[in-house]
């Protein structure tokens, strides 16, 4: 195959999914660090969880209106302006002095991760053609758990050998990298039309997508399940490493295995891009995936009765996370896709993206610290299972709320 045919084959719609990759980094770079920065800070579980959680920030605060505006940016220019902001905060962040320090930090990069994630959806909408698009949304959604399991392979021997600084700094350079590959590979954003220039027709223009997506259903159906989603994701995987680290068998759960963990959840993502071409009902691939974590979390975390009430054997607890996360992962592959079903009109779908970004945001903030809250009362994980079963339960009520809002 010639230079050019390889180059074509790989087209800018992998380039943004590598990137987005690149900013998913950013976002669990912390996990493998975690144990590390607790022994060395002096942090409760409480507060780890908002480190975790804290890369949100931005998003929780800003989704809908950098979601409303990326048409009017540029899709492509926001993107790149997100890689950048990473890569310098990321750098940054390796000589932060304290926790307050990296918190404030971790905030940045999350404005970051955001200006890269909400504009994605619909770059990848404007690369390739109508009848890839489901199939490339799933590839798309696989960004996250690509990164994170990227992240907890790599992560714990860089942490160990060079430092958690070193780690920080490593990232930083791998997203300039990729943000030069984009700037390079993706085309410049179309111009937009000439009436489309006049301040006043601009702003009402961007009102008018933002009152639509918030006067419609279905952008608060899939934001909201979203939410769920990704709340009990981020503190399931997120707490791994420290969960799994005062097992007796830490050879068992080593980087490998946890990284697969994270990695397995991809299949779910390219599964139900795949699946939804096929004819299955989005609501039916939501709710097992929903119906999945919800055991798959009892199976990891839940105690057995009696007078030691000691937890299942560590194969199980193994086989429930990887449960957890294979066939959660058709949950946001699924939801990528139906929100330009949902969308009150194609002008509207970047709204929706940052609308369900924001609410992804709100649920991984809220996430970790409620579960390393109900770990910390209890002494042990023996109750995330109750935390996550009730935002599974959730899920499920909101996709059949979608499959009623797509019959509409």
């Amino acid at each position: 195959m010639s230079t050019g045919a390889a180059a074509a084959r790989f087209g800018p719609e992998l380039v943004v999914v590598l990137a987005g990759v690149s900013a998913a980094l950013h976002v669990a770079k912390l996990s493998p660090a975690l144990p590390v920065l607790r022994d060395a800070l002096q942090i409760s579980l409480l507060q780890a969880g908002f480190l975790l959680s804290m890369v949100q920030l931005g998003g929780m605060l800003l989704g809908i209106l950098l979601g409303g505006g990326a048409d009017t940016l540029g899709l492509r220019r926001s993107f790149l302006a997100g890689l950048v902001l990473l890569s310098v905060a990321g750098a940054a962040g390796g000589w932060a002095p304290d926790a307050g320090a990296l918190l404030v930090l971790r905030a940045v990069e999350g404005l970051g991760f955001l200006l890269v994630t909400v504009p994605a959806p619909g770059l990848i909408m404007r690369l390739v053609p109508a009848s890839r698009r489901s199939a490339a949304m799933g590839l798309w959604g696989a960004y996250m758990p690509t990164g994170t399991a990227l992240a907890l392979l790599l992560g714990p021997v860089m942490v160990a050998r060079l430092g958690w600084p070193a780690w920080w700094w490593l990232l930083a350079g791998f997203t300039l990298l990729m943000a030069a590959w984009a700037w390079h590979r993706i085309p410049a954003d179309p111009a937009p039309p000439a009436t489309s220039v006049r301040q006043p027709e601009l702003d009402g223009g961007w009102m008018q997508r933002l009152r639509r997506t918030l006067g419609a259903r279905g952008p608060w159906l899939v934001a909201l399940a979203f939410a769920v989603y990704a709340g009990q994701w981020l503190a399931v995987i997120g707490f791994l490493p420290t969960v799994f680290a005062s097992t007796s068998a830490p050879g068992l759960l080593a980087a490998a295995p946890l990284a697969l963990v994270a990695a397995v959840n991809m299949i779910g993502n390219i599964a139900s891009g795949r699946l939804l071409q096929r004819g299955v009902p989005p609501h039916w691939l939501l709710s097992a995936g929903y119906a999945t974590m919800a055991l798959g979390a009892m199976l990891a975390f839940a105690v057995l009765p009696g007078p030691e009430a000691s937890p299942l054997p560590l194969a199980w607890r193994y086989a429930g996370v990887l449960m957890f996360s294979l066939v959660g992962g058709m949950v946001p592959g699924t939801l990528f896709t139906l929100a330009g079903a949902v969308a009150p009109d194609p002008s509207c779908v970047s709204t929706t993206v940052g609308w369900m970004q924001q609410w992804s945001s709100i649920g991984q903030f809220a996430g970790p610290p409620l579960v390393g809250w109900v770990a910390g009362l209890a002494g042990d994980w023996r109750w995330t299972w109750l935390v996550t079963g009730a935002c599974a339960l959730a899920g499920i009520g909101l996709a059949f709320g979608l499959r009623r809002e797509l019959r509409r």
